[in-house]
């Protein structure tokens, strides 16, 4: 498997607000990117906040630009991720909640996930329960 399907990221939204429901998370949005940073699909819940969509969107493209999890991000320099922030136009949100998904056969990473509405390691957490509910391995970063 070399590309993030549109039917894997269907999957991978729903597990993810499934995984939000079970928990009582606040409301989520759910950005899912192909490994070039492309959107592949992206989904808010009734209620998730104005910038939610963005924001998920900055944690998946950090994950893939880095090709770490978002959470790994979050422990840099700030003074260079202020830096590569502005370099990338301001698309990179450096929390986690940002978690790649990668091919388990290949450890190719083909997209990342990333989620916003609650705090960065619930968000984390419903990532790598909807990367898991579609059979790839997730890289959340921390470990």
């Amino acid at each position: 498997m070399t590309n993030l399907t549109l039917d894997q990221a269907a999957a991978i939204i729903e597990a993810a607000f499934g995984k939000g429901r079970e928990d009582g998370l606040a409301p989520l949005t759910v950005a899912v990117l192909d490994a070039g940073g492309h959107p592949v699909a992206l989904m808010r819940q009734d209620k998730s906040g104005i910038l939610r969509a963005e924001i998920a969107t900055g944690k998946a493209y950090g994950a893939l630009g880095f090709g770490l999890g978002s959470r790994d991000l979050h422990d840099k320099n700030p003074k260079f991720l202020a830096a590569v922030a502005a370099a990338s136009g301001g698309k990179m949100v450096p929390v986690p909640g940002g978690v790649l998904a990668i091919d388990p056969e290949t450890g190719d990473i083909i997209g990342a996930v990333g989620i916003s509405g609650d705090r960065g390691e619930n968000d984390e957490a419903c990532a790598v329960a909807g990367i898991e509910a579609v059979n790839l391995k997730a890289e959340p970063g921390g470990g």
